[in-house]
């Protein structure tokens, strides 16, 4: 992708970030999620210190395209969890998130991650799949009282794939 570039997180960045994310919700999502559930998924911005807390606790790394925050995705290298993974609508199918997470998985297993963990959205879970992670089940998380489905997934980082 022509003037993509991906770096770590810098103070400043959660307020974009933020807007990523309700906007990778509230538009992106719109095929996969009912009205009523993105809004629950995601009812205003994002912001404040638990907004910022999120995002500088784990190993954050942001997509820029020609200087404007496009994606981000976060995992914390302790547990080999990754929260986050989130691209602008209008970025999204333009191989940002490809690129993200190719720099996230590698940051894991240099950290000496063997298990990679999320709780992917119905839309982000063929792309995971599609990566080699496999679903250990379905469940709701309840956001407002509204039943958002997600896929609890799994990858094992091998040596045999480190070296591939």
């Amino acid at each position: 992708m022509n003037g993509l570039l991906i770096r770590p997180y810098r103070d400043g960045d959660a307020p974009a970030l933020a807007q990523i994310f309700h906007r990778a919700v509230r538009d992106g999502a719109q095929d996969h999620y009912s009205e009523r559930e993105r809004a629950a998924w995601s009812p205003a911005i994002p912001e404040g210190s638990e907004w910022v807390a999120r995002l500088t606790v784990a190993d954050t790394i942001v997509a820029e395209c020609d200087g404007t925050p496009a994606g981000f995705m976060t995992i914390n290298t302790g547990t080999g969890f990754l929260d986050f993974a989130y691209v602008a609508p209008e970025q999204m199918g333009r191989g940002v998130a490809e690129v993200l997470y190719a720099v996230i998985e590698g940051r894991a297993r240099v950290a000496g991650c063997r298990v990679l963990e999320t709780e992917a959205s119905k839309l982000a879970e063929r792309f995971f799949m599609r990566r080699g992670w496999h679903l250990v089940a379905r469940q709701s998380v309840d956001r407002g009282g509204v039943a958002i489905p997600n896929a609890v997934m799994r990858k094992p980082l091998t040596l045999r794939e480190a070296v591939a």
